[in-house]
């Protein structure tokens, strides 16, 4: 068996077991799209679930980088690790104490990183005009930096909604990504996709 083929084989016997949980894959998708329609439908408290959701990342972050200063033990180090696990901490508190102020903060830096994003896309379409895709990275880059300048313009009353609106999308896009796995993974348990083990196993 060629090494392509043996890859076809591991993946084929991986996708058959996964397969078998089907449901559970097109369940998660049902939960994560209807999570995601809910928070367009209530942005505000979906922007506060974002804002709440770094800071309590920012915390995690933070304690980490305290405990690892106290497991390295590297004196050398130890009062940089604790000093950046403090800040980390205290920013996260922050969050929570003031969210409408994270959420600004949060939105200001979205709204520059798209517009300078948006830029370089241009910049980078504007230097391989020969190649054949250059006017889709062109439009692209145009589009991104029309959406950050859209958000800096409205913002600081875009703060209050476009945090919820990005995490609602994501949440859709991504129960429907499982929701097409899982009815995929459901035809390849009903034995309507042939399996590429099974061809790997006849050219052994």
């Amino acid at each position: 068996m060629t090494p392509d083929e043996y890859l076809a084989a591991e993946l084929g016997s991986g996708i058959a077991a996964l397969a078998k949980s089907w449901k559970w894959v097109f369940a998660v998708g049902v939960v994560l799209t209807l999570c995601g329609a809910v928070a367009l439908g209530l942005v505000v408290a979906a922007t506060l679930a974002s804002v709440f959701m770094v800071g309590a990342m920012m915390m995690i972050a933070g304690v980490s980088e305290i405990v690892h200063a106290f497991a390295v033990r590297e004196w050398s180090r130890f009062f940089l690790w604790v000093a950046l696990g403090t800040l980390y901490t205290l920013a996260g508190l922050a969050v929570f104490v003031n969210p409408g102020l994270a959420a600004g903060v949060l939105t200001l830096l979205l709204g520059a990183g798209l517009v300078a994003s948006g830029i370089l896309r241009i910049v980078l379409a504007a230097e391989m005009r020969e190649g054949k895709a250059w006017g889709w990275v062109a439009l692209s880059g145009l589009i991104t930096t029309l959406l950050g300048v859209m958000i800096l313009f409205q913002w600081p009353e875009s703060s209050l909604y476009v945090l919820g609106i990005f995490l609602g999308v994501d949440l859709v896009f991504a129960g429907l990504g499982w929701l097409t796995m899982g009815l995929a993974l459901r035809k390849f348990a009903a034995g309507d996709v042939v399996a590429p083990v099974s061809r790997g196993k006849t050219d052994a």
